[in-house]
């Protein structure tokens, strides 16, 4: 399955002219007695698992002290599961340094905001900037290289594990030390800084860039830029550690591409995937899909971005649970068809490997109570029929699939970290404000609508969507605001909404009025905030109402149609909801509150109509029924992802192509209640690029 212009993305030791999808799961053999291990091989055989992750959490296992190495049991792990046709995606086990190496240098354990030492106990108990943690982290990486770098059962580099995932945020002296550098590499100088950060507010001024430190406990709000710039470099200290482990690996064995697994569930992580993409030969995630309404449509927005990551070609799905989770309050198994459609809608998004954590579930310890694909129950139990079963599918139904990209949609939602880690500070107008909820509301209005939209992040290309979403766009350079223009100028519709275009990459309001950048664009001049209290709504002329916002809005440009006012209340008669035509046949619209589903989706559909962007399913299956295409690019053939986002069965009628599946979700033209279904069918050349 390679990626073209790059190098495969994963080494199979097969036939490489023979389509395959990835299918496995996290192994970890240490945990059991050897006895265990013959069974594990017989089982994964019987349900067609093809790759497995090795080493996450085995740093003391490997080097049980300064001085000794012990890599005997993985040797033979390693050679059993070659010997058994099974494919290795070695983890560099840095994960969670070892006891002897927090005891001896308790220097590298993290230091939370308030001072207090982040104690070995749990896992990622070291510091990014750690001198210390580097040196021994990478003697660690380069003997694993040296030792099964040539191995034939190794596929892949893992990097570490969920970088960040406990450890983002470090305030010790040695994050103090590395932030100054990165702040002088960002700003040059401490004046730059001053100017950047306003210290003549509160008199923070600096004199000396010494005086600088992380934003610790403080007696009241901590400088907003202070705060925005430490995500970021947060967010840079973790992938200079990725490029630190990956670059050994490509020293050492320069043909075995690396990854990492992000964590993509929704889209404001804390580290900037948009900027680390770029930094793995082949993009991974890890997803946990949300129990309850609306789940479903969570991981498909989050598959769907993780694919934007990837620019359309295939990438990993490290991580995801067979059933049920152990980190909830409330952790619900999941429900018939479940396993299956999870899986495969990553598959539609672009997934070319399906993983679960972890293969046997464990015994003891803190995630015992995880699902695994072979659960306490054993491989008798529903649980690993299924899991066997979707192997199967993988292996026989849609081997064809395999290596295919997914097909742009003509829609798109874009999403910006950087907003999105602003919205969430203190001292705004409301801490109601959430990015991510409000791109995933818009997603979801598309699958109302029953219209394919990618996510994307700001930065990627947008030439050859009709109508882009970008909500919640907070932060907004000049350069994106010039992006922004120039796709409407050139034909394309913009729809975006309250609390956008409000400061620059400084977090410095944009003069003028807001918003900012965007006021000619949208021909209108927001003159205040009205945010709403919980539980407050904002009732609209056409029926509709909103939540969590509202803008006193003045209409400046005659072009400009409101296309929703305020009903009562202080805006009573003032837009609401509005879109301006431009010269050249694009328009850019604005939404000015939070509305509910169901008029989300009615504005949404008069706004893809003047966008002239359609629904590709038929009518009956809107909003019942998700698209997702994948295809050879070529126009030859396209694969049609049906995923049924109802409880009840659905009628597939009216739907061209040829089913390549049966039990994963279709039987005689009925898609079952959330199955998920593929189709075969003539390409048709269509799609945005």
């Amino acid at each position: 399955m390679p990626l073209a212009g790059s190098r495969d993305w994963l080494r199979w030791p097969r036939d490489p002219d023979r389509r395959r999808f990835g299918y496995g799961a996290d192994y970890n053999p240490e945990q059991w007695p050897r006895e265990v291990w013959e069974e594990d091989l017989r089982l994964m055989r019987r349900a067609g698992v093809t790759i497995v992750t090795v080493g996450v959490f085995s740093w003391s296992r490997l080097r049980p002290d300064p001085y000794t190495w012990d890599f005997g049991w993985l040797d033979e792990v390693m050679d059993l599961l070659h010997g058994n046709g099974t494919a290795v995606d070695l983890a560099t086990a840095t994960a969670s340094p070892p006891a002897w190496l927090t005891t001896a240098h308790p220097e590298v354990l993290p230091v939370t905001r308030t001072g207090e030492t982040v104690w070995p106990g749990a896992r990622q108990h070291w510091r990014p900037t750690s001198p210390v943690f580097r040196r021994y982290a990478l003697e660690l990486v380069e003997a694993l290289a040296e030792r099964y770098g040539g191995h034939p059962a190794l596929a892949a580099w893992h990097v570490s594990n969920e970088l960040g995932c406990h450890n983002f945020y470090d305030y010790s002296d040695d994050a103090a030390a590395a932030f100054r550098v990165w702040l002088r590499d960002r700003y040059g100088s401490v004046d730059g800084l001053n100017r950047a950060w306003a210290t003549d507010f509160w008199s923070q001024r600096y004199g000396d860039w010494e005086q600088v430190l992380p934003p610790r406990l403080a007696a009241s709000h901590v400088n907003p830029t202070q705060q925005l710039d430490f995500t970021r470099f947060s967010s840079d200290a973790l992938r200079d550690h990725l490029r630190a482990e990956r670059e050994v690996l490509r020293r050492i064995t320069p043909d075995v591409p690396v990854t990492t697994n992000f964590m993509v569930m929704g889209h404001v992580s804390e580290m900037n995937y948009a900027d680390w993409a770029g930094e793995v030969d082949f993009v991974s995630n890890d997803h946990y899909v949300r129990p309850g309404p609306g789940g479903a449509d969570e991981l498909s927005f989050s598959a769907n971005l993780t694919g934007g990551l990837a620019g359309g070609r295939p990438w990993y799905l490290m991580e995801h649970s067979t059933s049920a989770v152990n980190w909830r309050a409330v952790n619900p198994p999941k429900a018939p068809g479940e396993l299956a459609r999870d899986s495969l809608l990553h598959v539609a998004h672009g997934a070319d490997a399906v993983c679960f954590f972890q293969w046997r579930q464990s015994a003891a310890g803190a995630e015992k109570y995880h699902s695994a694909m072979v659960p306490h129950a054993g491989p008798q139990s529903p649980v690993f029929a299924d899991a066997a079963e979707l192997g199967r599918v993988l292996a026989e139904d849609l081997a064809e699939v395999a290596g295919t990209p997914r097909l742009p949609a003509r829609a798109a939602v874009v999403v910006d970290w950087e907003s999105g880690w602003a919205v969430r500070r203190d001292s705004l107008p409301s801490s109601l404000l959430d990015a991510q909820r409000e791109a995933l509301d818009w997603y979801t209005a598309f699958l109302g609508a029953g219209v394919r939209a990618d996510v994307l992040p700001v930065g990627a290309s947008w030439e050859g969507y009709g109508l882009v979403v970008a909500p919640l766009l907070h932060v907004l350079p000049e350069a994106t605001a010039g992006r922004l223009e120039d796709y409407v100028s050139g034909g394309g519709h913009l729809v975006t909404t309250y609390f956008s275009g409000i400061v620059d990459e400084d977090d410095h309001v944009h003069p003028g009025g807001y918003p900012g950048p965007l006021r000619d664009l949208l021909g209108l001049r927001v003159d205040e905030f009205a945010p709403l209290d919980e539980g407050v709504s904002a009732a609209l002329d056409d029926g509709s109402a909103g939540t969590v916002w509202s803008d006193r809005i003045t209409v400046t440009d005659p072009a400009t149609e409101v296309l929703a006012r305020y009903a009562d209340g202080h805006l009573a008669g003032r837009a609401a909801v509005t879109r301006r035509a431009v010269p050249g046949g694009g328009s850019a619209a604005y939404v000015s509150t939070r509305l509910d589903e169901e008029h989300r989706t009615a504005l949404l559909g008069r706004l893809l109509e003047a966008a002239g962007v359609g629904a590709e399913l038929p009518g009956h299956l809107r909003g019942r029924v998700e698209l997702a295409v994948r295809g050879d690019g070529g126009g030859g053939v396209e694969y049609h992802f049906l995923a049924n986002r109802t409880e009840e069965p659905v009628v597939l009628d009216g739907l061209p192509g040829t089913p390549l599946t049966g039990s994963a979700g279709e039987a005689d033209g009925v898609l079952a209640p959330r199955g998920i279904a593929v189709r075969r069918v003539p390409g048709r050349g269509a799609g945005a690029g």
